[in-house]
């Protein structure tokens, strides 16, 4: 059995790195071996995705790396499409595994589909109900023609049902992004670029969406409003020297400090000893749940709705008068009790590995 697992940005290698992980223990141990390969994209160009980033997962490098950089959604799906359909020809495979919900996921599918090859999406069924956001054209043209789903929820199981997807194709195996992180917990260190600040309470802040930072007097008001929220706490606001641009001067924020973005280990550093979490990240949501850590997400909608029934995230929008209030209750020992989601608990990936034996067979 030969399976081609695809990523096309740095989270996609987070939610990847611990399928290798299984599929490396299934080997050292049982027969057939399952015969893999990775394939980056090139989708993102991440500075910080260099030799260090694959230590910190523990992963080898990319067994080939399509290149196909920044460009238009459009310009940037074809290139991925051409250059995969390429590297197929040349690679036979079982099976295409696609992560997440990024333009290198869908484009990837439709590629090995039309060749006839089985497609599985881990992390199907995920729904926002927003057809603004690219990822949800993504989420829904990848499971149209995928094959087989492994979900992280019942709430996931119950979109991919209602849109006739039977229950034979469905699996519900958890989260491996969680797995990723259980994994790492006990390797976290502390940023050198914070080296000197005083951690007994402070926010951190990560902000990518272009709703929130392309327009500068969006971004400014809303980094204005965080500042004066923070009633003297620090907030730590790993920034994109894209976004940092648009700031030119960052003397005027009392509390906010900006720091480079971060490699894997120091972000969680971050994130496991923050009073609260401001984001406007998919995947930071799901962290802070495991970890119990009060999320507020700056966004009006999310395709990850347990983390706000049954965990610590919640929908701030646009509306900074929640924000306010919401940092009122965490800084008065107000915040709600959360609970961690049914099966995310780090065995994610070896149930993948194992229904994919099966499902291949």
């Amino acid at each position: 059995m030969h399976i081609t697992l695809i990523a096309g940005a740095r989270p996609n290698f987070v939610k990847i790195s611990p399928i290798i992980h299984a599929i490396q223990a299934h080997n050292e141990s049982t027969k057939p071996r399952i015969k893999y390969a990775l394939v980056h994209t090139g989708q993102h160009y991440d500075k910080q995705m260099s030799d260090s980033f694959f230590d910190d997962l523990n992963i080898p490098a990319p067994d080939v790396n399509l290149n196909v950089g920044s460009h238009s959604h459009a310009e940037q799906t074809a290139r991925i499409m051409v250059a995969f359909e390429a590297y197929l020809m040349e690679h036979a495979t079982d099976c295409v595994l696609v992560v997440g919900d990024v333009n290198s996921t869908m484009a990837c599918a439709i590629v090995a589909k039309k060749m006839n090859i089985k497609v599985v999406h881990v992390e199907g069924g995920l729904r926002s109900g927003d057809m603004t956001m690219p990822e949800e054209i993504n989420r829904l043209v990848t499971d149209s023609i995928s094959d087989y789903f492994f979900t992280t929820s019942e709430i996931a199981n119950q979109h991919l049902k209602r849109e006739g997807v039977s229950d034979d194709r469905i699996v519900l195996v958890g989260n491996t992004m969680i797995d990723s992180l259980v994994r790492s917990l006990n390797k976290i260190k502390k940023p050198e670029s914070i080296a000197g600040l005083n951690l007994d309470d402070y926010y951190l802040l990560t902000l990518h969406r272009p709703s929130n930072v392309d327009q500068q007097s969006q971004l400014l008001n809303l980094l204005q409003t965080v500042d004066r929220l923070a009633n003297g706490r620090k907030v730590i606001f790993p920034i994109h020297p894209r976004t940092e641009a648009q700031i030119s001067d960052k003397g005027v924020f009392r509390n906010i400090h900006f720091v480079p973005p971060l490699p894997y280990l120091e972000f969680l550093f971050l994130m496991k000893g923050a009073s609260a979490v401001i984001t406007d990240s998919g995947g930071i949501q799901e962290e802070t749940t495991y970890l119990k850590v009060p999320c507020l997400t700056l966004r009006p909608n999310t395709e990850r709705p347990e983390t706000i029934e049954i965990g610590s995230n919640q929908l701030i929008g646009n509306d900074m008068n929640a924000l306010e209030e919401a940092l009122l209750q965490i800084q008065t020992g107000r915040w709600k009790e959360s609970q961690i989601p049914p099966f995310w608990d780090g065995k994610a990936s070896e149930r993948i590995v194992q229904h994919l034996i099966k499902l291949l067979a």
